[in-house]
């Protein structure tokens, strides 16, 4: 990659939009599959999105103007990998619950328990850095751990609403602005 192409995931500015490109819930229906109670959509729907590469999502991202940071969601979940971008710095973010694209069924999955003990380790780690307002299954859903998970971007609304609009144009349906970061000296990540 081009030395003036890299995005990190530390640069992030206030009044930056978040932008999630793929649905979360992959540990959740894997951990439903393993014990044999997955329905055959979810898990279809899921494989589907961990065999899409980031690669044309990358590629987009990278033509864009502004992008100030991003990182790909993976082990830690959209939450311990939000945290990455914002520790240690003066921001914070504030994530709209309702506006994450999620599998079907996680809700009822996550309401029952069914969730991958990666899941309570990550919300043990960074628990403490979330204020939310939301349900208890979305807020674990937003620590699941996933496998090929999607990227989350951060730059400014003009350029946000472009790149989604070519990423739609391209395919990238479930991509979503899911937030934005905000002022805080306490690092802390809003879920409402």
């Amino acid at each position: 990659i081009h030395p003036k192409k890299v995005v990190r995931n530390r640069g992030a500015l206030i009044g930056d939009k978040l932008i999630l490109t793929k649905p979360l819930g992959t540990g959740i229906i894997s951990t439903a599959l393993k014990r044999g109670i997955a329905e055959s959509s979810s898990v279809a729907k899921a494989v589907n999105s961990m065999t899409q590469l980031n690669k044309r999502t990358a590629e987009l991202m990278s033509d864009t103007d502004g992008v100030h940071a991003a990182t790909d969601i993976t082990g830690f979940g959209l939450l311990g990998h939000a945290a990455e971008m914002i520790e240690g710095t003066n921001l914070g973010m504030i994530i709209y619950a309702s506006k994450i694209p999620f599998f079907p069924g996680i809700q009822e999955l996550a309401e029952k328990g069914i969730v991958p003990g990666g899941l309570q380790r990550n919300k043990a780690f960074r628990l403490s850095m979330i204020e939310s307002s939301c349900p208890t299954w979305s807020l674990d859903a937003l620590f699941d751990p996933q496998t090929s998970g999607g990227l989350l971007i951060s730059l400014p609304t003009i350029e946000a609403d472009k790149l989604l609009d070519r990423m739609r144009i391209e395919g990238i349906m479930d991509a979503a602005i899911v937030g934005e970061i905000v002022a805080s000296k306490s690092n802390i990540i809003k879920v409402v």
